[in-house]
């Protein structure tokens, strides 16, 4: 049965959940009472679509229907995820938080998007307090995977347990925030290095571009996967987090930065720091701004996805429980997914390396459905390529989405040949085929020998199924 989340607020962030629940196959009702949401949400699940489907190798779910009410109580009615995006406004926030609590299931989850409100805030004069919570989001909330949950002390813990299952499903990261703090953790880390920037900029010290060099050629890249207190243990060498807190703790008392301080915000310092950020990305617009920031998302993500690290290992995770069997299909639809934008090359289309790869996925899908999976390798027994053949018969790009279907041709004793047709979702356009010849081999002794007899019969099965259907 398909789950239904509501979205109360369709902004940037709004559209982002919107998004990130459709794609994941929820259906989603949305009320904002602005006549261009409906444009402005279609433009986000625009940019989402292209990109989302890239961080996976599985097929993703059949895409949730967007639906725009014109009412709070039509949104709700019957929701299971309810997500509370309207201006951070606590008397707006109480009067939306009401309206939806006279027409919601009590068992759904209530949560506010707030970068600053705590949830015992948000539940003053609340039928029902225990419902609400912080689910804070950060902007593309289809990319980005941190949510901040916070609960209060008369939050509900199985809805705080529910909502934890759900945002895990979705491929998020439930950061739960045991005590209620203004800006929650990470906005408060946030504020701090902005009230810095503002400093500097004032000061003449530093241009906003200076300052965006900075953290994206320098300390961002190693925050981006890990974080703070790891970065700095790596810094204190050998003699770990001990040695840096001795070494750099001192500092702190040094007169280096105005944390404690707020620059005036005069119309001169408002000027001024839009005036630089016009000359530093004012020839984008805002939809090539975040097409560009999306594409390097993808790129960073899938290159700790690589590693299995951070929020990589997060989406590597999710992307196992988003595979199904390959059931009885002949051929056997062995890959399913969108081209990401780092599988391109200088001519703008999918690296012919990358068509390898395809295949090689394609052939470690039907290994696992035969049984050599990831068990039969360790314990010593898998199958190698011998030979392959490929033909490159159109391009493909970026953001379009494949199919690889593959044909058991040969299943006898250790030889296996496949054939593998790549094509185009959208017209069944044959892009490439690959030939594939291989031999099975112990793992112990490096030379081939017959499959294990589990693995052979379901070959031979599989062999004798595709030989009766015509090329």
């Amino acid at each position: 049965m398909t789950q239904s989340a509501a979205i109360i607020g369709g902004g940037v962030i709004g559209g982002g959940w919107a998004a990130r629940f459709a794609l994941m196959g929820w259906d989603v009702r949305v009320f904002d009472p602005d006549p261009e949401a409906e444009r402005k949400i279609a433009e986000v699940m625009a940019n989402a679509a292209r990109v989302l489907p890239m961080l996976y190798e599985a097929p993703m779910p059949v895409r949730g229907a967007i639906t725009y009410v014109g009412t709070v109580a039509e949104a709700v009615a019957g929701a299971d995820w309810i997500q509370e995006s309207v201006p951070e406004r606590l008397d707006i926030k109480h009067k939306v938080i009401a309206e939806i609590q006279a027409a919601c299931p009590e068992g759904a989850v209530l949560a506010s998007s707030t970068s600053g409100f705590k949830p015992s805030e948000l539940q003053q004069g609340a039928a029902r307090p225990g419902q609400i919570m912080v689910a804070h989001p950060f902007n593309p909330v289809y990319l980005l995977p941190l949510i901040e949950l916070v609960p209060s002390a008369v939050s509900d813990a199985t809805t705080l347990a529910r909502a934890k299952d759900i945002l895990i499903g979705l491929g998020m990261f439930p950061l739960h925030v045991r005590a209620e703090i203004d800006a929650h953790i990470a906005d408060r880390f946030l504020e701090a290095v902005w009230r810095e920037a503002l400093w500097l900029v004032k000061d003449g010290i530093a241009t906003t571009e200076e300052i965006d060099n900075a953290i994206r050629y320098g300390f961002g890249l190693r925050w981006a996967q890990m974080g703070l207190f790891e970065t700095y243990r790596v810094a204190g060498g050998e003699a770990g987090m001990r040695h840096f807190m001795a070494q750099f703790g001192p500092c702190l008392q040094w007169p280096w930065t105005k944390l404690t301080d707020v620059p005036e915000f005069t119309d001169d310092l408002v000027d001024l720091i839009a005036g630089q950020s016009d000359a530093q990305s004012g020839a984008l617009g805002i939809r090539d701004l975040e097409r560009l920031r999306d594409n390097n998302l993808v790129a960073i993500l899938r290159a700790l996805k690589q590693q299995g690290a951070a929020a990589g290992k997060l989406i590597l995770e999710h992307d196992a429980t988003l595979r199904g069997p390959l059931g009885d299909g002949v051929p056997l639809v062995t890959v399913r997914r969108v081209v990401p934008v780092d599988w391109t090359d200088v001519n703008g289309h999918m690296n012919e390396g990358r068509y390898g790869q395809l295949f090689s996925d394609a052939s470690e899908e039907l290994m696992t459905h035969v049984g050599a999976d990831r068990d039969y390798i360790a314990a010593g027994n898998s199958y190698f390529t011998a030979e392959t053949s490929v033909k490159y018969l159109s391009e493909t790009h970026a953001g379009e989405d494949i199919t690889v279907t593959t044909r058991v041709m040969l299943g006898e004793g250790k030889k296996l040949r496949l054939w593998h047709e790549m094509c185009r979702a959208a017209d069944d356009t044959v892009l490439a085929t690959c030939d594939q010849f291989l031999l099975h081999v112990s793992l112990d002794t490096r030379r081939s020998c017959p499959p294990l007899p589990h693995v052979a019969e379901a070959v031979e099965r599989l062999a004798a199924a595709h030989s009766e259907v015509d090329t």
